[in-house]
């Protein structure tokens, strides 16, 4: 049995958020939910990379607990770490999976969510949000980030759906899609 990945040796989201917005690691990820166990050589021919790039794709996913690869003879093959991973990297995956099998356009709907958390100080605004902080002046107090910073934060934070600003108070959105609901969850720990 894996024992399960302290928080503090659990990858960050933030780091994770950046490796999920690329449009060409998504690709990666849409062909091995298609067709698991590929070598980094049949990742770059299916999807016309140099070997350094798929290699490069393939092992930055992997860093961040989203897939696997093992070793067959000479050869290693990845996969999704669905079911071999814990924690964070587990929901991320299974709301992927979900996404690229129910949405339309799933690559461009996960770009844009992983791009709301791609910085630290960002989850840091969301979660003194979901804390309690509902304006902009508490937001900045809890967060003790020039108002510059908080503003933009939450302007990227409200475009991509995470934040809602009502009457000057911002709150939380409600996720309908499955990634964002996984990553707002995410952000709040």
């Amino acid at each position: 049995m894996i024992p399960a990945m302290s928080p503090a040796r659990e990858p960050t989201l933030w780091r994770t958020c950046r490796v999920l917005a690329n449009r060409k690691r998504l690709q990666t990820l849409a062909l091995l939910i298609r067709q698991p166990n590929q070598t980094v050589s049949a990742v770059a021919e299916r999807m016309s990379l140099s070997m350094p790039a798929a290699s490069q794709y393939l092992r930055a996913l992997e860093a961040r607990g989203l897939l696997t690869c093992r070793r067959v003879g000479r050869r290693v093959e990845y996969r999704l770490s669905a079911g071999t991973s814990k924690g964070a990297a587990e929901e991320i995956i299974k709301a992927v999976r979900l996404v690229f099998r129910r949405r339309a356009q799933p690559i461009e709907a996960i770009f844009k969510l992983a791009t709301g958390f791609t910085h630290p100080r960002r989850i840091e605004v969301f979660r003194a949000l979901t804390n309690g902080a509902h304006s902009f002046t508490k937001l900045q107090a809890a967060t003790k980030m020039p108002a510059r910073a908080v503003s933009r934060h939450l302007a990227k934070l409200e475009a991509r759906g995470f934040v809602k600003n009502e009457m000057a108070l911002y709150v939380a959105a409600l996720q309908r899609h499955p990634l964002g609901r996984v990553l707002a969850r995410l952000a709040r720990r």
